[in-house]
């Protein structure tokens, strides 16, 4: 797994609590060596502040806890894909009645993401600094550490680094590590709770939300293991050095997943707002011209290649190209590839992945599957396009969770995107390109071009 840093100010000097504002941050110390052990990390982080915990174990005392308080100045937004205000998230939890709990949601069943898996894998200890915190903020007695079942690396580096604080720190809530499903929507909040308590990784409607009734019946935070390692460093340097770096609106630095043709594909930590030019530079440039970028994973927005040269990687800016930052995906598709094969393959897949429980998502994602293959495959009938639309608008808004929005968002960011090659396809069936190897990647079991979209693309030639 490949972490590097997009340098944006001078780097960090190892072991020095006082750190230079710019990065790397969560990536100092990082050789590429394998996990970072706990005599590494205290030495390049030092230990973690003394917490006052006669003050954190007050329960619904927001005014007296100081974390809760640093993490709001620093304006930490989750890393999960929703950006939601850490400090907000935090209060709930420590407001709800009973005893809570918290859970570290590294399932990450975004194929294009690689970010959290390397956290784990390579910064264990920097997570579990995060963990042990929120803990102690929101006055928990359990730490739950959900990690993907296709991920041995990350569980064994996550528990190797448990038994090393037992050895050497005085850890204070008891921590569990879970092996939990990777399907895409398994990751999905209230879909890990339950299956934390024995049912399905499939969501769930809310109310009530986690931080009321979660694990077990009891409140419980569940965060992103990104969220808790800048809360690691904030704890540590506050939240004007936090603030340093970023935009107005989103504040720090944050991990990508950069992938697609580039000389060094990987994980790279990026100030809020960079341009997508200086992290492709960092990267060793482009191996190919790209067609487009998809931003925010497979339930994000394409951004045409011909505006790439001015995108720069934060909300703020990428709202005017209808995108968002979401978990820090980052994928170039090039111009050797089919972006309407691509879609189609990854269209099916998408409605593989729905968890048969909501109408919309388990009939609606599946007919636009089809209707996409069929444009792809030349064999669409006149008005597909609008049929797709239609669709579109019925399946939003209306599951246990945002699986059938982002799927739509995905097709109509494509077909608008792409809108020459998906009229060319329509009219004279598959192109050349459409034989070549997929570049977005999905699991191995998906196939070629998802479960359907083999038969259907290659329905009919190109006249």
């Amino acid at each position: 797994m490949t972490a590097r840093t997009l340098t944006a100010g001078p780097p960090g000097e190892t072991g020095e609590l006082d750190a230079p504002p710019g990065l790397p941050r969560l990536l100092a110390g990082v050789d590429g060596q394998g996990p970072m052990l706990l005599e590494q990390h205290l030495a390049v982080h030092g230990p973690l502040p003394v917490v006052d915990r006669h003050r954190a174990r007050r329960p619904g005392r927001h005014a007296e806890q100081p974390l809760i308080e640093q993490i709001g100045r620093a304006g930490l937004g989750g890393r999960g894909g929703a950006g939601f205000p850490t400090a907000t998230k935090l209060s709930a939890v420590l407001e709800s009645r009973g005893r809570a709990i918290v859970v570290v949601n590294a399932a990450e069943g975004e194929p294009a993401s690689r970010k959290d898996r390397m956290l784990l894998q390579t910064l264990p200890h920097l997570v579990l600094d995060g963990a042990e915190l929120a803990a102690e903020a929101v006055a928990a007695d359990e730490l739950i550490i959900a990690v993907c079942e296709s991920a041995p690396a990350c569980l064994e580096s996550v528990r190797r680094g448990i038994e090393e604080r037992r050895e050497l720190l005085a850890s204070q809530a008891p921590i569990r590590v879970r092996a939990v499903p990777g399907d895409y929507v398994a990751g999905q909040e209230s879909a890990l709770v339950n299956h934390l308590n024995g049912g399905p990784a499939t969501p769930t409607f809310a109310p009530p939300l986690p931080s009321q009734q979660g694990v077990g019946r009891r409140p419980t935070l569940v965060t992103n293991p990104e969220t808790l390692a800048h809360m690691a460093l904030i704890a540590r340097h506050g939240a004007s050095w936090f603030r340093h770096l970023g935009t107005a609106s989103q504040t720090g630095s944050a991990l990508v997943t950069l992938s697609g043709p580039v000389t060094r594909p990987g994980v790279y930590e990026i100030e809020y707002g960079a341009s997508l030019s200086s992290l492709i530079d960092a990267a060793g440039g482009t191996t190919a011209p790209a067609r487009a970028l998809l931003v925010g994973g497979y339930g994000g927005s394409w951004i045409g290649g011909e505006l790439l040269g001015g995108i720069r990687l934060s909300d703020e800016h990428l709202a005017c190209h209808g995108a968002g930052f979401g978990a820090g995906v980052v994928l170039l598709l090039s111009e050797n590839a089919c972006p309407v094969a691509e879609t189609a393959r990854t269209a099916r897949w998408l409605a593989d992945q729905s968890s048969r429980q909501c109408g919309p998502c388990v009939h609606g994602l599946d007919v636009l599957a089809t209707t996409i293959a069929e444009i792809a495959g030349g064999a669409a009938h006149a008005h597909a396009g609008e049929r797709i639309s239609q669709l579109a608008a019925l399946v939003r808004g209306r599951g246990a969770c945002r699986h059938p929005d982002g799927a739509a968002n995905f097709v109509l960011s494509a077909i608008d995107t792409f809108a020459p090659e998906f009229s060319d396809h329509a009219r004279r069936g598959p192109c050349d390109a459409c034989a070549r190897p997929a570049e977005l990647p999905l699991p191995r079991s998906a196939g070629p071009l998802g479960a359907n979209g083999r038969r259907s693309i290659y329905r009919a030639r190109r006249r």
